[in-house]
């Protein structure tokens, strides 16, 4: 096992965006708009765990490399009336690229949305059968040489 060694690849502006939403009862979706989610604002707090996730994503995923990010962008609005969308974008002057630091953001701001409303998803059985993350993908990989 080895991490790859990029040393001989030259430092190049590269960019990185994924996306990804959570399903949710539309009942929770109007708490949300309504402000009414006892922890606080889920879509707020899920901006700061995206940025927080990008930073520590060498520290999450084995043999990623460490980047010194230059920006990062976390956006999560609510996209459908069940469901809240995520997207995260990054950048970085490296000599490897940024979508593993955007699909962790991405990960980790819905994970953060969840653990917010789970107390209103849950169904008389104590279940999620509406709660469901999915399609967290990379949409966008740039890099400028």
């Amino acid at each position: 096992m080895t991490m790859v060694d990029v040393s001989g690849k030259a430092e190049v502006f590269r960019e990185a965006t994924a996306k990804g939403k959570i399903r949710l009862k539309p009942e929770t979706v109007n708490l949300i708009i309504e402000e009414k989610i006892a922890k606080g604002n889920p879509l707020y707090t899920a901006k700061i765990a995206g940025i927080l996730a990008a930073k520590k994503t060498s520290e999450l995923i084995p043999l990623c490399h460490p980047l010194p990010l230059t920006s990062v962008e976390v956006e999560a609005k609510i996209s459908e009336k069940n469901a809240v969308e995520v997207a995260a974008t990054v950048k970085t002057k490296a000599q490897t690229g940024v979508e593993m630091e955007a699909l962790a953001a991405t990960s980790a701001a819905l994970l953060t949305i969840w653990d917010m409303v789970k107390q209103y998803e849950k169904d008389a059985a104590g279940q999620y059968p509406n709660t469901a993350i999915e399609k967290i993908h990379v949409v966008k990989k740039m890099k400028q040489v």
